[in-house]
């Protein structure tokens, strides 16, 4: 029997969450054969992680179209559009089912641990385009596989990879020997194992974005029900007009209303800011930690602490693939100045697919939270139109893979450029901002509408 050549095989798309679900409903929209891999057990294996989360985005902008056609003859319906879903509803109500109408399409419990062209490692040029992707996978059991692709969307994402506390980007002196009182993500404190170890103590929050609003929201709200419960909100910067996000004039208003949220919780006394503080160190002080800056401050010592800022991505199971990414963001190079925080700060993004999310190795893609690399502000309805324009281009449509079908909404707020955290930054307006950033395109038009205001 002979071999199927490349044109017959599956599309591998690895993680089985938002974008890697909607990827696969595209490809069968277009024809092509998808085969996604997730390596727990579950579809949005990363999503339940996070199940007690709302999200700021309502439930009409965290489907995907393709996936809704794939569910509709099932008798699913869409929950109500204008409601916001926790991540366990997303998981529950969309993800699980799509991934159950998908079928034996979506495999389980298989972790991808590397990905290369057939018998050409990185370093080959002849023939290498011609060459089907190799998948080597692990399998729960421990067992190994080769699989073979004709392309790849890596749809991975970024939660295994929390960015660390130290400011240098690298863990704190003595945060991987204090990982029994740290934790990297949002705390569930409706599971009271988890409210016990934050209740009446005092937390350390590091972190500036929606994540870190929502664990003070979160400790505030305990803080009214057990005394002595108070955060100690760590910000490399100080506080200015942008600290707490866009607020009222946010147009996602959940995204809005957690800034206000946070900042609520500061002028209640629930949550105190320490500001231009860049830590450098954690110590034991008995059953409790001390930060130490790099400026040599001390903060006082803290029962708990919570980091959250920011993930970056795994590349290391795409090593012998020849991807472009910006040397700051890891993310792929032509979209990188579009999502660039150190250009801009509004977190409005021009719409993208195929051109700039392609690499120098021809049919391997990066969507998702993953292609955003280090980058904040990232979008379900940006990755549902990254696989969009992708499976059309797989499919040979290059007019639909570059025609932009996507308005997305802006924060309403500009924070200044440069990510260098200056604690001073925060207090000026000036020195640069995103004003620069792409006009908005109308949904299904290829030419920037006129901009809506400015930053």
């Amino acid at each position: 029997m002979n071999a199927p050549t490349t044109d017959q095989l599956p599309v591998v798309v690895v993680g089985a969450g938002p974008i890697g679900l909607a990827a696969a409903a595209r490809l069968i929209e277009r024809g092509l054969e998808p085969l996604v891999l997730e390596a727990g057990p579950s579809a949005g294996t990363a999503v339940r992680a996070w199940s007690h989360v709302r999200l700021f985005s309502p439930w009409a902008e965290v489907t995907d179209p393709a996936a809704e056609k794939l569910l509709a003859p099932t008798g699913w319906i869409r929950p109500d559009g204008a409601a916001y879903p926790t991540g366990g509803d997303w998981a529950e109500h969309y993800l699980q089912p799509l991934a159950d109408v998908l079928g034996d399409k979506v495999r389980y419990g298989a972790t991808v641990t590397g990905v290369a062209r057939a018998g050409r490692d990185r370093i080959v040029d002849s023939g290498r385009d011609e060459q089907p992707f190799t998948i080597h996978i692990q399998l729960a059991d421990g067992r190994e596989e080769l699989l073979a692709a004709r392309a790849v969307i890596d749809a991975s994402g970024t939660w295994s990879t929390p960015s660390p506390m130290g400011a240098d980007g690298l863990p704190a002196l003595g945060e991987k020997a204090a990982t029994d009182h740290i934790s990297y993500q949002v705390p569930d404190l409706g599971d009271p194992a988890v409210r016990a170890r934050y209740a009446s103590k005092r937390t350390a929050v590091i972190g500036s974005g929606a994540s870190a609003f929502t664990a003070l929201a979160y400790l505030a709200d305990l803080a009214k029900e057990e005394d002595g419960t108070h955060a100690a909100w760590i910000l490399r910067r100080g506080i200015g007009a942008s600290t707490y996000g866009g607020g009222e004039a946010d147009e996602l208003p959940a995204r809005g209303a957690l800034g206000l949220r946070a900042k609520a919780a500061v002028e209640a006394g629930h949550a105190s800011a320490v500001t231009g503080f860049r830590t450098q160190a954690v110590e034991r002080n008995g059953d409790q930690l001390v930060l130490v800056a790099e400026d040599g401050r001390r903060l006082d010592p803290v029962d708990e602490v919570i980091v959250l800022t920011g993930f970056r991505p795994d590349l290391s199971f795409l090593s012998e693939l020849r991807l472009g990414l910006d040397e700051r963001l890891q993310a792929p190079t032509a979209l990188a100045p579009l999502i660039d925080p150190n250009v801009h700060s509004c977190g409005t993004v021009y719409p993208h697919g195929v051109n700039e999310l392609a690499h120098p190795e021809k049919d391997v893609y990066l969507v998702g939270m993953k292609s955003y690399g280090r980058a904040p502000t990232f979008l379900a309805m940006t990755g549902y139109e990254q696989v969009r324009s992708i499976t059309a281009a797989l499919a040979g449509d290059q007019e639909a893979a570059e025609r932009v079908e996507l308005t997305l909404p802006e924060t309403g707020v500009c924070g200044g450029a440069g990510l260098f955290d200056d604690p001073d930054a925060a207090q000026s307006s000036e020195g640069g901002g995103c004003c620069a950033a792409p006009a908005t395109l109308q949904i299904g038009i290829g030419t920037p509408a006129t901009a809506s205001g400015g930053c």
